[in-house]
């Protein structure tokens, strides 16, 4: 039996990429919520929640990003002049924002350095919803290569999404501080995490009407018969979630409104999966179009199946290492 790389390779880059989203997700979303704390020293205990873990939830973007130059440098030739300035406008975010994390606990401007963090999180969580709104909406190519514009990524549905992201990534960030806080602090963030499961809910509608839209075969796929009734189960699981989101906050949970909340974001992700399958470049080329040669693909995968296992490894062994609450006064950089 010959094992089809495309799909494997598929698999790999979509398991980083939602990894990325559910690890970094989070750790943005602190970023986000900076100015509702009320105090330095608040900020000192959200940041002492990821300063263990931050850094490494971004071994996943590099994954996804080299498995796509690796197995798929077709899409990688077309997505990349596509979604270039936002991809760029992320990336310098990041660095910003990695380098105002570590100079806010060493400098005597810990305001100063808190508002860079908070901003470079907010730009880069905004401009990954660029990315994500500029692929939904598709590009512009003949034969191989992309012919559209510079800035066809930038759309009212694209800011749409870019917020709708900012809101989630803060959900992600309120349900993790319920987690890992206590007192005051976490009464606050368990009241704002309503109103942002809200406009998280409204925008994965709001997503999904817009894609059958735009697509007529993705229409097809979601409301002809039988496929109805087969994928029929992920709008109501999702719905399902998100209601046992509110109860897990309105019964003082503190570790099921953040798996849930995770639960939401995988949803979400699955559903769009489906949307756009079997398309890398919506709306024209396929995975299989767009697959790098067969003997790479082989070559790589030998050395991902090593690799994959070891960061899973290291991953999960930095959270149980530094798992338990984090109070005032003490933590990863005290």
């Amino acid at each position: 039996m010959e094992v089809d790389l495309a799909l494997v390779w598929t698999g790999i880059i979509g398991f980083a990429v939602a990894m990325y989203i559910l690890m970094d997700g989070f750790d943005l979303g602190i970023g986000i919520l900076f100015p509702f704390a009320e105090s330095e020293d608040e900020r000192d205990v959200m940041m002492n929640t990821v300063a263990p873990i931050w850094d490494g939830n971004e071994t996943w973007l590099v994954l996804g990003g080299t498995g796509l130059i690796a197995a798929f440098p077709l899409a990688y030739a077309i997505i990349m002049p596509a979604l270039y300035f936002p991809i760029l406008i992320m990336l310098i975010a990041l660095i910003f924002r990695g380098v105002a994390f570590e100079f806010r606990f060493k400098s005597h401007h810990r305001r100063l350095w808190g508002i860079a963090f908070c901003v470079g999180s907010v730009t880069a969580t905004f401009a990954q919803g660029l990315v994500l709104g500029g692929f939904i909406q598709g590009f512009h190519v003949e034969g191989r290569h992309f012919v559209g514009g510079a800035f066809d990524w930038f759309s009212l549905f694209g800011v749409a999404v870019g917020l709708a992201l900012v809101a989630g990534y803060a959900l992600l960030g309120a349900t993790w501080l319920i987690l890992k806080t206590e007192g005051e602090l976490q009464v606050r963030f368990r009241g704002l995490a309503r109103p942002l499961l809200l406009i998280m809910v409204g925008s994965i509608a709001l997503v999904s009407i817009w894609t059958p839209l735009k697509y007529p075969s993705t229409a097809e796929r979601w409301f002809s018969f039988p496929n109805m009734l087969y994928l029929s189960p992920l709008p109501l699981t999702t719905a399902a979630v998100a209601l046992g989101v509110l109860y897990a906050l309105r019964r003082r949970a503190e570790v099921l409104p953040f798996v849930l909340s995770l639960g939401l974001f995988l949803l979400g992700f699955l559903g769009l999966s489906i949307s756009l399958w079997p398309y890398l470049v919506p709306p024209s080329i396929t995975i299989w179009d767009a697959a790098g040669d067969p003997a790479s693909q082989g070559f790589m995968l030998v050395g991902m199946i090593v690799l994959l296992p070891a960061i899973l490894f290291y991953t999960g062994y930095s959270y149980v290492v530094f798992r338990g609450k984090v109070r005032t006064g003490e933590g990863y950089h005290h």
